[in-house]
């Protein structure tokens, strides 16, 4: 049901997407969010950035949030894949895709999982600049996001 990868090499998002509802007449939507290294985020000049995490513990987390979203909803399939090592703009970083019976139910679940995958699992973001590197600390907005789930009766 759940297919969690932490992997440093890049995923295909087309070849993922088919996977999820491959050879299955269950599925009527599949949601999906894909991030990308950009540019810019507390500097302006970010010409790379380096993802670690804590081997093991990472995808147990993964699966605990993919698990809490199938829970509230009639998750029938997820896939989430996370690259580590190091990157540089316009590649993609994550992939979060979520298959269901309906749309309304795949796109909140989809937004569940990358709202606690934010803030839940045991990444860290090294960001390298022109004028060096710096860890990058957690944002609120990312905390409010995933608090805004506690009050969301289901």
């Amino acid at each position: 049901m759940f297919d969690i990868r932490v992997q440093a090499q890049r995923f295909d998002c087309g070849v993922e997407l088919e996977a999820l509802s491959q050879q299955r007449t269950d599925v009527g939507a599949v949601a999906s969010f894909i991030g990308y290294v950009r540019d810019f985020n507390e500097r302006p000049d970010v010409v790379a950035l380096t993802l670690e995490h804590y081997p093991g513990m990472t995808e147990q987390q993964l699966r605990l949030i993919a698990e809490q979203a199938a829970r509230r909803w009639p998750v029938l399939a997820a896939t989430i894949i996370h690259r580590v090592g190091r990157m540089e703009p316009g590649d993609p970083i994550v992939l979060v895709a979520v298959a269901s019976a309906h749309r309304q139910a795949a796109f909140d679940a989809c937004n569940f999982i990358m709202d606690y995958l934010k803030t839940e699992a045991p990444f860290w973001k090294k960001e390298h600049t022109r004028t060096g590197d710096y860890w990058v600390s957690s944002r609120e907005s990312d905390t409010l996001a995933a608090q805004r789930w506690e009050k969301t009766d289901v």
